[in-house]
């Protein structure tokens, strides 16, 4: 008898483990991700078990109703060329059907889901290395560094908005408060001017999502969040729809290390891709 193999929705403890597959994989996901990821969607989690053990998963989160962000697809190494991926990810896009989906597709895949109907938008190439210090990337003139936490929400949730096409209150709340990070904000007399978060990962601290009006302000926000942790290096998932952002990547002396492409099966979103300098995660968007 062929060994038993269901798709089910994952449990709170099941999202650790999604974790540790996403750092065998070298995708560096935060320390303290979890609990935020299910949060946000608690059913946006699939786990494929085979005889009671997890061996495929897909995170297929929806936001508002009419988008959602697919992830974390992945098939243990032993496995895989056996379809059981492939059933995972027919379960996980069953229930985004109907709306716009995105995801960021690592090389290897990225045939296989034009072949599901996705289309790249634009690339992202994380660049890492250590910036230089903060008094070297001072923010422009009558800009101000503040605790996001500070700010009121609505505001940072409709800035939000500009660079990710979906409403995602639940997500941003978590993210923005949840340990092992840090966010800031910048404001001036033009009102909320640019977002960033810092967060604890196992190799170099991710930052994300990095908003901006201009390339002197991202600079200022990234050697900000640079200095709170000083003894690793720091991580930007840099879209290429915004040249300004690699040109600022490389200006801070960061190298590129890996490469993902921003795909969406339905029509392609409307965001803001100029004050867009770093995505918010690989895995939620």
């Amino acid at each position: 008898m062929p060994n038993p193999f269901e798709i089910t929705a994952a449990r709170a403890e099941d999202i650790v483990t999604l974790g540790e597959w996403a750092h065998e994989e070298s995708w560096n996901p935060g320390l303290h991700d979890g609990g935020v990821f299910f949060a946000t969607d608690p059913g946006g989690f699939l786990f494929g078990r085979l005889d009671g053990e997890p061996v495929t998963s897909v995170s297929v989160v929806r936001y508002g109703s009419d988008h959602g962000f697919l992830g974390f697809y992945l098939t243990r190494p032993h496995l895989r060329g056996q379809g059981y991926g492939l059933r995972t990810w027919q379960a996980g896009t069953a229930r985004l059907a109907g709306r716009t989906v995105g995801l960021d597709g690592v090389p290897a895949q990225q045939d296989n889901y034009r072949r599901s109907g996705f289309r790249t938008c634009w690339s992202n190439a994380r660049f890492e290395g250590t910036p230089p210090p903060p008094r070297d990337l001072a923010p422009p003139p009558g800009i101000e560094l503040v605790d996001a936490r500070s700010v009121p929400f609505d505001l940072l949730a409709a800035y939000d908005r500009r660079y990710f096409p979906a409403a995602r209150d639940t997500f941003l709340a978590s993210w923005i408060t949840a340990p092992g990070r840090t966010a800031l904000a910048a404001v001036g007399d033009g009102g909320l001017q640019g977002l960033a978060v810092l967060r604890a990962c196992r190799a170099a601290s991710r930052i994300g999502p990095l908003y901006a009006a201009s390339p002197a302000l991202a600079a200022a926000l990234v050697g900000a969040l640079a200095a709170t942790a000083p003894d690793t290096p720091v991580a930007v998932d840099v879209p290429d729809v915004n040249p300004a952002a690699v040109r600022l990547a490389e200006q801070l002396g960061l190298t590129p290390s890996f490469d993902t492409a921003r795909m969406y099966s339905g029509p392609p979103p409307v965001i803001d891709p100029t004050g867009l300098y770093g995505i918010t995660s690989l895995e939620l968007g």
